[in-house]
């Protein structure tokens, strides 16, 4: 009995060391991620998986590790190409500003580095404006598009209510501070972004030709009202409002929210308007 005990435990710890080796630490893998020179900075990425490739792109002040319960579920059947964003993550910036058209600009260069004609694209939050930027600009670039948790404008009108207000206690309390470290620069650098931008009207997003899935949680930072605009404004769109979700839907609702991207990835757009 002690010896099937001592077997027992010996098995249960190595199964324990197993587990531990096999979790990818997203974001920080040496295995899967390298610096590519991109459009003047130095931008880290991480690949998984093959097959047709999908550009996954986080949120503002996120990085790779966002992605943690995706890129999983997707790389079993797709080249995951999932890239810290400008001034975010690993990724480099010496400039005093960013915008949205600048880092979708990024993400078509990136794709050009790795020899990818075009790409499925998964963007959340600012990946979300972002994703739909890029086939503004690059609509070459993007097969399909997954938009989450997006916005047009920086205004009062795009948010839930009070998510604005917030914004602006930030803004109104440290505007004019003298920032002295690279880190806090750049920290400011980003809120920025979110402030002034983005400043996309709605007739601009008939630049938008591919088919697109476009997403919010119904407890969602953005306003339902504003991604139905955003839905009504892009010809071949569907939109899908997710019950009982914050605005992190690819993470409280992971499963759900990767079984219906990748049927939309996979299968033909049907007119529905």
């Amino acid at each position: 009995m002690k010896e099937r005990l001592l077997l027992f435990t010996m098995l249960l710890c190595l199964t324990q060391i197993c587990f531990a080796q096999s979790k990818i630490d997203y974001g920080n893998n040496a295995a899967a991620g390298k610096f590519y020179n991109i459009r003047g900075i130095k931008m880290y990425c991480e690949i998984y998986g093959s097959g047709k490739p999908l550009l996954m792109i986080h949120g503002n002040g996120g990085s790779i590790k966002a992605f943690e319960k995706n890129i999983p579920y997707f790389s079993k059947k797709y080249k995951v190409i999932v890239p810290d964003g400008r001034a975010h993550g690993k990724s480099t910036d010496e400039g005093d500003s960013l915008s949205f058209e600048l880092m979708a600009d990024d993400f078509a260069a990136l794709l050009d580095t790795l020899h990818v004609d075009s790409a499925y694209v998964l963007g959340w939050s600012d990946g979300g404006i972002n994703a739909i930027v890029l086939a503004m600009r690059h609509p070459g670039k993007v097969i399909k598009l997954v938009s989450t948790g997006a916005n047009l404008w920086p205004d009062s009108t795009a948010f839930a209510d009070g998510v604005w207000q917030d914004e602006k206690k930030t803004y109104d309390t440290y505007h004019d501070k003298e920032w002295t470290t690279k880190q806090e620069k750049n920290n400011w650098k980003v809120f920025m972004l979110d402030w002034n931008q983005p400043n996309i009207a709605l007739k601009d997003l008939q630049a938008v030709k591919c088919p697109s899935l476009i997403v919010c949680g119904d407890h969602d930072v953005i306003a339902i009202e504003h991604t139905v605009l955003i839905y009504k404004n892009i010809a071949q769109a569907y939109l899908w409002i997710v019950p009982d979700s914050p605005h992190a839907t690819l993470i409280n609702h992971a499963d759900e929210f990767n079984k219906k991207s990748d049927e939309f990835f996979s299968t033909a757009f049907h007119v529905t308007k």
